[in-house]
């Protein structure tokens, strides 16, 4: 049964599961179970999901429950009118505390980008803690840094976030298209899990139906607390609460 974060008569708030596709996708047509039937079961009505999380993406996901609210919910987030704000365990140690990726992308990641119109993206980020783990997937080093970060995006591209941090060389661990496979494996060895290290933490947007300010906050998984047993953290470690 998914976990219901917020509901009302115009819209439901859940708390999607890394590895659950919101919907059918070509990308993946052997799957057979959905965040979008599952809730639909749940519920025992329709419901219409008003954005995307990827599959390998764990965290906050909204539905609307009619067509109308989910165009007014749909358009609210194209405009920038809703806040993001997204958990992400990265490669590496940024140089600094805090910064703007200010990188344009291509609209369709899967395709070559020569061609393509490059649209603006902007993503917010700051680094909440980092850690050394005795791992290492390169001959060269003997252990392997890693780092928090929360990341608000400012648009709304496809895989924004995992673009963006890669094109500051500190992609997201777990990652099989944006990372580096081996260290990949090994980090998943050493937790001894396998995932993409990438949570929707939270959403702030104003109610559609009333003008209310919502603020819905969906809790990491276990795996993320876990993370505190591994390694000496710097940093605050109730930003792994559970």
């Amino acid at each position: 049964m998914l976990q219901i974060l917020h509901a009302d008569d115009h819209l439901v708030a859940i708390n999607k599961p890394a590895g659950l596709l919101v919907h059918r996708s070509q990308l993946d047509a052997h799957e057979e179970v959905f965040a979008l039937q599952l809730l639909r079961d749940q519920l025992g009505r329709p419901v219409w999901p008003v954005h995307r999380l990827d599959k390998g993406t764990s965290g906050l996901l909204l539905f609307a429950l009619s067509s109308e609210m989910a165009s007014e919910l749909g358009l609210a987030f194209e405009q920038g009118r809703v806040s993001k704000r997204y958990l992400a365990l990265v490669r590496g140690w940024p140089a600094r505390n805090e910064g703007l990726i200010d990188h344009a992308l291509a609209k369709d990641p899967e395709r070559a980008s020569a061609g393509q119109t490059l649209l603006p993206a902007r993503t917010a980020w700051q680094c909440l803690a980092r850690v050394e783990w005795p791992l290492s997937s390169d001959a060269r080093f003997s252990s392997t840094r890693a780092a928090l970060l929360e990341c608000r995006p400012q648009t709304g591209r496809r895989h924004q976030i995992r673009r963006h941090l890669k094109h500051m060389a500190h992609p997201i661990l777990g990652d099989a298209t944006h990372g580096k496979g081996p260290l990949n494996r090994a980090v998943a060895g050493y937790l001894g899990l396998q995932r993409l290290w990438l949570h929707a933490a939270e959403l702030q947007l104003q109610h559609p139906a009333d003008g209310r300010r919502l603020e819905i906050k969906a809790p990491c998984g276990p795996e993320w607390a876990a993370l505190r047993e591994h390694g000496l953290w710097m940093g605050p470690e109730e930003d792994l609460r559970t």
